[in-house]
């Protein structure tokens, strides 16, 4: 796994609310704080929300959240509102900040191959601040086998990539308007990606397998995606499903082989006076869902059923937050014994962290 460094916090209070003035309605009655991740892929600042009431002796999951292009880490909780949610069902969120010294609209750079593979780059970044959060037990205390990672737009896209990179770490996988695996590897084949999809997503689902790297396991995705999405156009909905359909049946050895145009389940629902929805769903052998597919109805580039206090949010879609987290909380990471072993070890060299 990434190399990892102690963490340096610095809370943020009234006398210096940062991007919080921005959002004063950011819900939530938990603990929000900052952090700073140094490693050997590079380093960044994050953001950990602690539900209210928590306390140690409550073993408990963790999602990570990344934004989407122009947004902050404030703005993306407030839009989501994954922290009430938290304080409701008791789990900590972590919002990985990406800023315009990393990108001139604050994207994750997802169309470059250095940030593509296991511990390059902000794939390395990112699950190094993961594995410091998770092993950061004076402060928390992480179920190792229920870490998630979900995100919008560019956001969206680093979680495929680190859904690929790192099954080892991320038990499951929310992918809202986001793209296939290396749909892009320059600027200019990111924009015609996003325009009109990504290259075949079986070849893309062969190179996520390959990216596994001896790590292979089938994992669990959740997708959303608008059907007027005018950003980053709905046929890479599909190609992200087909995508991972690919890639998890190449690890598991052919036995889950689901039809993108069968699914096991296809459901429809309307939100009172808001979008229309389908939601497809392919089961493994044992019937557990492994795939889930949202397509919200005249949808455009936003986080179906947001709140109107963030950016690219839609309310009037179902809520893709609270769906998220029921597709989230039914699968873990079955981890062999060596990689618990290896996060106690983390864990203990992590127990001098300040608090």
């Amino acid at each position: 796994m990434v190399a990892e460094t102690a963490p340096t916090e610095r809370p943020i209070g009234t006398e210096d609310l940062g991007p919080l003035a921005l959002h004063p309605h950011l819900a939530g009655t938990g603990r929000w704080q900052r952090f700073t991740y140094s490693g050997p892929a590079g380093s960044r600042r994050y953001f950990v929300y602690t539900p209210a009431g928590y306390t140690l002796d409550q073993r408990v999951p963790m999602v990570v959240m990344l934004h989407g292009c122009t947004q902050t880490p404030a703005d993306s909780a407030a839009g989501t509102e994954w922290n009430p949610l938290a304080d409701r069902q008791t789990f900590i969120v972590v919002y990985p900040e990406q800023t315009i010294g990393d990108n001139l609209l604050s994207c994750w750079n997802w169309f470059l191959p250095e940030h593509q593979a296991r511990g390059s780059g902000e794939a390395g970044i990112l699950a190094g601040i993961t594995q410091q959060v998770l092993t950061s037990d004076t402060r928390w205390n992480i179920d190792p086998s229920r870490v998630y990672v979900c995100g919008i737009s560019a956001g969206a896209a680093m979680a495929v990539i680190l859904g690929a990179t790192h099954p080892d770490l991320y038990a499951a996988v929310g992918i809202h308007a986001g793209l296939e695996y290396r749909a892009a590897t320059d600027p200019s084949t990111a924009r015609s990606a996003m325009a009109n999809g990504g290259p075949d997503p079986i070849q893309q689902g062969t190179a996520a397998f390959t990216a596994m790297d001896g790590r292979a396991r089938p994992v669990p995705t959740i997708v959303f995606h608008g059907t007027a999405d005018g950003v980053v156009k709905p046929v890479n909905g599909d190609q992200v499903v087909q995508q991972w359909m690919q890639t998890n049946r190449l690890a598991t050895d052919d036995a889950y082989r689901p039809d993108f145009a069968r699914p096991t389940t296809l459901d429809s629902g309307q939100v009172p006076h808001g979008h229309a929805y389908t939601v497809a769903r392919w089961s493994d052998e044992q019937g557990t869902v492994l795939q889930e597919y949202w397509r919200v109805t005249g949808m455009n580039h936003a986080w179906s059923g947001g709140s109107v206090f963030g950016s690219f949010t839609d309310p009037q879609g179902p809520g893709a937050t609270e769906a998220m987290w029921e597709f989230f909380a039914h699968h873990r990471n079955q981890l062999s014994d060596e990689t618990v072993a290896a996060h106690g070890a983390r864990a203990a060299d992590a127990s001098s962290i300040p608090h």
